[in-house]
């Protein structure tokens, strides 16, 4: 049996569910034990937080730790952030992608190295450089590692340099929203309002025209705005299902300086969260550079913890 002192760990949990015919039945709950009650304990699994009653467990122990995720999985939830933050201009190398925004924000300005791109690597890598030659940006590759770790050695030794890392951070729906509130205050719309779009313009500079491309060319998505008394913007942030409508995407989550340290971000989150999941998706994603200590701070303690990371690459 468990004990408090296995919270954090992975556990197997065997219930009891009742009896068919005359033999009893069970099932198992597989994740992270998140709470250990005086009658309940509480299950992290990959659809969500169960429930389950201390009378009906048959038995249960920890597990070894969740193995990291496959090449499969890497690749799939890539591709759902690519869809996520559609630059104008795409075009196909074999299965990578390249793509160009007029410079607005590096991941719609890099190429993406998913799968087989038709050439040797080299060879890829020259038509990578041209592609962006042609479009007056530098050449950048987005590296997701593990998955893309021969691409990464190719672009070393070619002398590209490496500009920044991310991680790409992943969370259950269920524990999202059980982590926040749901965001009452916040208004969702189909469309940015003027102060939406002027707040990124403040965070960014002046926005090309391929910048609202990205950002509204999506079929699935929502923006979250919240304004004071006044009709001021407060806070805002951005949300897309993508991935064959398993994901939420989360981006742009920002609070006006004067607004900071209320809890704001917490609920964009949350109602980013019972917005998705009422499309019928499951989990949520979000990408943020490796260096933001607060950020990933912040992210923790909502449950997102790291699926993978990606360097981008620069040939200068």
């Amino acid at each position: 049996m468990l004990a408090k002192s296995d919270l954090g760990s992975r556990v197997v949990v065997r219930r009891y569910a009742g009896i068919v015919g005359d033999r009893p039945q069970f099932t198992d709950v597989l994740g992270d034990l998140t709470a250990f009650g005086d009658a309940s304990l509480t299950v992290a699994t990959s659809h969500g937080l169960v429930v389950v009653p201390l009378a009906e467990v048959h038995r249960a122990k920890v597990v070894p730790a969740r193995r990291g995720p496959t090449a499969r999985e890497i690749a799939a939830l890539e591709l759902a952030a690519a869809e996520a933050w559609p630059p104008p201009v795409v075009e196909e190398l074999g299965a990578w992608r390249l793509r160009a925004a007029g410079g607005y924000t590096g991941r719609a300005n890099s190429a993406l190295p998913v799968g087989d791109p038709g050439l040797p690597l080299p060879a890829a890598l020259d038509a990578v450089v041209a592609f962006y030659r042609r479009q007056g940006l530098p050449p950048q590759v987005d590296v997701p590692l593990p998955l893309a770790a021969s691409v990464e050695r190719e672009l070393i030794k070619a002398g590209w340099h490496a500009e920044c890392t991310s991680d790409v951070q992943v969370c259950a729906l269920g524990e999202l929203i059980a982590a926040t509130p749901d965001g009452e205050a916040f208004e969702l719309s189909p469309a940015m309002s003027p102060g939406f779009l002027a707040m990124v313009a403040d965070d960014r500079g002046p926005l090309p025209e391929a910048a609202l491309h990205v950002l509204t060319a999506v079929p699935d998505l929502v923006f979250a705005h919240r304004y004071d008394e006044s009709g001021a913007l407060l806070a805002r942030a951005r949300g897309t299902v993508t991935g064959g409508g398993r994901w939420l995407g989360v981006f742009g989550v920002e609070t006006a300086p004067a607004a900071r340290r209320r809890g704001l971000a917490g609920e964009a989150m949350g109602v980013l969260a019972r917005w998705a999941v009422q499309r019928g998706a499951t989990d949520a994603f979000l990408q943020v550079e490796s260096h933001n200590a607060a950020a990933l701070a912040m992210y923790a303690k909502l449950g997102f913890t790291r699926h993978h990371r990606y360097t981008r690459y620069q040939l200068r």
